[in-house]
């Protein structure tokens, strides 16, 4: 068995989900300048996450799974997850964002397990609080390594591909590390780089 791993917001979807829910309280730009600076690993992951949550709050839940319902696809996502299933490949999504957003996409592409956050809801309306599988700049790590262990896969067999300063420390697991448009921190950590908004561009790299 083989494992690819693959980061959510700017490598499976074309954008981050936090951006667009801060769009609507007219909080895009504030939320967007956290989230890149979270991005470029100047920012600890827990604290820039749950600031910029802590914006959303008054939020409606219903809105959230309308936005989440039509976020961008990355090109070539659908083929890509396809292509590396009949290759052998478990594929997993590890986000830091949310499963309002990860859970429906992923479905619809065919991956095996979506691993994110969830966004705390009292009477349909946000809190301003989160949970979930990956509050921390050592979640996904943590997880894949856990998954490796669960399923049998080595490091060798396992691919990781993402664009942040969190997915360095899935890098650490994997013996393919693809940076995905990613930020410079990310691209010196990898042993390939993907520069244009395609992720057909994998099936060059992963066999």
């Amino acid at each position: 068995m083989k494992l690819a791993v693959f980061d959510f917001d700017s490598t499976l979807m074309d954008g981050e989900t936090i951006d667009f829910l801060a769009e609507p309280l007219g909080l895009k730009e504030r939320v967007a300048s956290i989230t890149k600076e979270a991005m470029e690993g100047k920012l600890d992951f827990f604290e820039a996450l749950t600031t910029r949550v802590a914006l959303l709050k008054g939020l409606k839940k219903a809105q959230v799974e309308e936005i989440c319902r039509n976020l961008p696809i990355m090109r070539g996502a659908e083929e890509t997850i396809l292509a590396l299933k009949k290759r052998g490949y478990r594929v997993v999504c590890f986000s830091g964002g949310f499963r309002s957003a990860t859970s429906p996409i992923c479905r619809d592409l065919g991956i095996d397990a979506d691993f994110s956050n969830i966004l705390h809801d009292v009477d349909g309306i946000l809190s301003g609080k989160v949970g979930g599988d990956m509050m921390f700049d050592y979640s996904k790590g943590d997880m894949l390594l856990r998954l490796q262990n669960l399923l049998g896969v080595s490091k060798d067999d396992t691919v990781a591909i993402g664009d942040g300063a969190n997915d360095l420390s899935m890098f650490k697991y994997a013996s393919t590390k693809i940076a995905f448009c990613a930020k410079p921190i990310l691209k010196e950590a990898s042993t390939d780089t993907i520069d244009r908004k395609d992720l057909r561009e994998v099936l060059d790299i992963v066999k």
